[in-house]
């Protein structure tokens, strides 16, 4: 993995598809690999899926993950991402807003119309910023982070995204057009505003 940057108590990285965000016995996974990186402990902030790429931040300590948890918790932390989806949103800008369910035994979550338990409010904004044939490639700010929160509001307007089988593309790869390309956070000791990017390799099917 690259490293962006890195204190005594963060590590930005850029995590390939294909690794897990969270620590794993089995598999190759961001977390023991940071370890071996910087010799530190690490702590978890937040994923990406498995088949995402993507600029994620990560703690050293237990004071600088709980720091960086307040962040995301109030609105603090901000993330940017870029996506392949087949077809093209009705306008070049928006909002989605949705109810999310999510069923732990599929691993995977769907739209509903009625809060219930389990159901968590779901909002993103996105822009298009390039369109080819019928894919579009679309600028995403998250309002919120629910699990395959992208990849399931998109797929519910009909537009999957590229390679992604799970959610109604008829492509299945294990590289899919999603990527973090920009994360924003204050360093948890100087609290300075602090924002690092990276460019997908993945998410322009023509290049």
């Amino acid at each position: 993995m690259k490293i962006l940057y890195e204190d005594k108590n963060v590590a930005v990285v850029v995590k390939p598809p294909e690794i897990l965000s969270q620590f794993s016995e089995t598999e190759a996974n961001a977390v023991s690999i940071l370890k071996e990186m910087t010799g530190s402990e690490i702590f978890v902030i937040s994923r990406l899926d498995r088949n995402v790429g993507g600029v994620m931040v990560f703690a050293k300590n237990q004071k600088a993950a709980a720091d960086l948890t307040r962040q995301m918790q109030s609105g603090e932390f901000s993330k940017e991402y870029i996506a392949a989806v087949y077809g093209c949103p009705e306008e070049d800008k928006g909002v989605f807003q949705d109810l999310l369910f999510k069923d732990s035994r599929k691993n995977k979550s769907f739209v509903v119309k009625k809060e219930r338990k389990g159901v968590k409010k779901a909002s993103l904004e996105y822009e298009v910023i390039e369109k080819r044939d019928n894919i579009s490639i679309v600028k995403i700010h998250l309002h919120t982070g629910r699990t395959h929160q992208i990849r399931v509001q998109f797929s519910s307007r009909k537009m999957p995204l590229v390679g992604d089988g799970k959610y109604g593309a008829k492509d299945n790869i294990k590289s899919i057009g999603l990527f973090c390309r920009e994360i924003s956070f204050k360093n948890p000791a100087t609290k300075e505003n602090m924002t690092f990017s990276a460019e997908p390799e993945n998410v322009y099917p023509w290049k």
